[in-house]
């Protein structure tokens, strides 16, 4: 039960403010009036901003300039150390799961199951921590012949979802503030709700009536097989100075394994002595590779180490983790200093608010181009996702402003697999570059479903603010989410494959509860009176069933999951005090 919001007073109030709420229907009524996503209302925190600028002398003006070109720097910095930090994490899980990624591509037999195709492309994307590095691994394996078109469809689906998990994990560094991790955590999860929502409805759409197959071959069928593109990554331009120095991937690694290791199906492309060879060969780059350049050879860190790659892998991993969330600190903490008092204000009163009448309608669509341009421009929607959930928590974004961003860049991160198929080359060309329109489809039918219907576009932002609020209450719910989702989910299906009648006994059961909840829910919601009394709430089923209380008391003994001194789910007493400061002056 809820705390009685007149027993809350005394906590949110001084002794001469006890007056001004003193009755239950009062308080309910501030309570009403708070919304957790309101970013452009909140109250800010206007201390130690100095004197105005006016005042200032000449040397308080050159001394204020200076700190905002120090802190300006520093963000900068830590920007660029963040998106490093993130090629070590993909590299760190290359280097872990990189070759079981090959296995599981390799499992072409299991791959014609859309449901498996689809997990087996999420959970290959979160092994190797990039979704261009998967697509552009399907596309090889559409141009050596390996797989068709169809299971190539589902994968991408699969590579979608997957590339969501880096900026759920970046908004872990929030964490440890409440109000922002709430906020963090939605912006995170935007990406994943739509993508689930999209694969919901278009997976078994294709698999019934192939539309993205057959659309994507009438647009590619006068395609030359000649032309070619070179590929372009303008980010690995900035960053490849460093990170080459530390540690460098040889992809083809996991290419070969999906390529020489498939037994099954069309392959005729198997070769037990390249399949062996590719096995046995480590995921970094080897210093006896001819076709390397003699002054490239051997020239990054951990090159000079007798490690192997599992060794390799987790050192990088832990510097990894270590480094994003260093950097992802300093960064917020920086950002927060720059973004304060009218500044902050302005700043989210210009990205929060629509475009002036009659053109307030096109501001989604604007960001919907300014999240594709930028992703096209770094090259990858996971860096620019996870450069922008920060933001989200720190209040400077919205949830309905991110929303249309992460939409943009799922359009841009198609550019990847597109550049790959262009690049590809022999008879199949045709049909890699059907796969990467395939993707390209995909997202765009995503939002013209979605995007522009108000009730459908509520949908995956109302589903972003439940897992907002549920993680801002239980902390650990964020990290069970993302190994649930993202691990165990996928390797469950991918396990029950080999068991097909299971599987489908499995999948059936899961579509039975989801449509039995939303049912209920409804007539819960608009039938409550007619249903029987035993089922008008969900008191019925045991607690660990309906609520996550149980699982918090085991979850909250660990120290990582423990409240701190103060923290509370109650109403913040800041923004209380704002709400009957706007009563009293409308008052006035």
């Amino acid at each position: 039960m809820p705390p009685n919001p007149q027993e809350l007073i005394p906590m949110f109030t001084s002794e001469s403010e006890e007056g001004k709420i003193n009755d239950l229907s009062s308080m309910e009524h501030v309570a009403r009036q708070v919304d957790e996503w309101d970013v452009i209302n909140e109250v800010l925190d206007t201390e130690d901003l100095g004197k105005p600028w006016a005042e200032k002398t000449t040397k308080g003006r050159i001394i204020k300039v200076l700190w905002l070109i120090v802190k300006f720097i520093t963000v900068l910095a830590s920007l660029y150390m963040f998106i490093c930090s993130l090629s070590f994490l993909s590299s760190a899980f290359q280097l872990l799961g990189g070759k079981s990624a090959g296995e599981v591509f390799a499992k072409s037999s299991i791959l014609n199951n859309p449901i498996i195709g689809l997990m087996i492309g999420v959970l290959v994307t979160v092994l190797v921590q990039s979704s261009s590095t998967s697509t552009s691994i399907i596309v090889a394996m559409v141009s050596a012949g390996i797989i068709t078109i169809r299971p190539a469809i589902s994968m991408i689906m699969g590579a979608n979802i997957g590339t969501t998990v880096t900026n759920t994990i970046v908004s872990l560094g929030q964490s440890m503030d409440r109000k922002m991790f709430r906020r963090a955590f939605a912006g995170a999860t935007v990406h994943d709700c739509f993508n689930w929502l999209c694969v919901v409805i278009f997976l078994p759409l294709e698999a019934l009536l192939h539309p993205l197959e057959k659309i994507s071959a009438a647009i590619t069928s006068s395609i030359s097989d000649d032309d070619q593109v070179t590929d372009l990554d303008f980010l690995k331009v900035i960053t490849k100075p460093l990170t080459s120095k530390i540690i460098r991937i040889d992809k083809s690694t996991i290419k070969n394994i999906a390529k020489y290791c498939t037994q099954a199906g069309n392959a005729i492309s198997y070769d037990a002595v390249k399949c062996s060879d590719a096995r046995n060969s480590s995921m970094m780059k080897s210093c006896d590779d001819a076709s390397t350049p003699e002054y490239e050879r051997c020239d990054y860190a951990f090159a000079k180490t007798a490690l192997n790659d599992t060794e390799t892998g987790v050192i990088l991993l832990i510097l990894s983790l270590i480094l994003l969330c260093t950097c992802l600190t300093i960064l917020v903490k920086t950002l927060q200093s720059l973004l304060m008092g009218r500044m902050a204000q302005t700043l989210k009163k210009h990205i929060n608010s629509d475009l002036p009448k009659p053109f307030g309608w096109l501001t989604g669509y604007l960001f919907i181009v300014v999240g594709m341009g930028m992703t096209i421009l770094v090259q990858s929607s996971s860096v620019f996702t996870s450069a922008i959930t920060p933001l989200v928590g720190m209040g400077v974004i919205s949830i309905d402003r991110m929303f249309p961003l992460t939409l943009g860049s799922n359009i841009g991160t198609t550019g990847t697999a597109m550049l790959a198929s262009l690049a590809a080359t022999g008879d199949k060309r045709s049909l890699t570059i059907q796969v990467a329109v395939s993707h390209l489809l995909f997202n765009i039918f995503g939002i013209v479903l979605f995007y522009p219907f108000p009730p459908m576009r509520r949908l995956p932002i109302k589903a972003a603010k439940f897992l907002g609020n549920t993680t801002a209450k239980y902390r650990w719910f964020a990290v069970v989410y993302l190994v649930v989702v993202f691990l165990l989910l996928p390797m469950t299906f991918v396990a029950l494959s080999f068991h097909v009648i299971l599987l489908y006994v499995v999948i059936g059961l899961v579509f039975l509860v989801i449509a039995a909840v939303i049912t209920l829910n409804l007539l819960q919601k608009y039938c409550r009176d007619k249903l029987p009394y035993c089922l008008r709430t969900w008191e019925f089923l045991p607690r660990p069933l309906r609520s996550l209380e149980p699982c918090d008391s085991v979850f909250s003994k660990l120290i990582c999951c423990m409240k701190k001194p103060g923290d509370s789910d109650t109403i913040p007493t800041n923004d209380i005090r704002l709400v009957m400061a706007a009563k009293e002056t409308d008052g006035a």
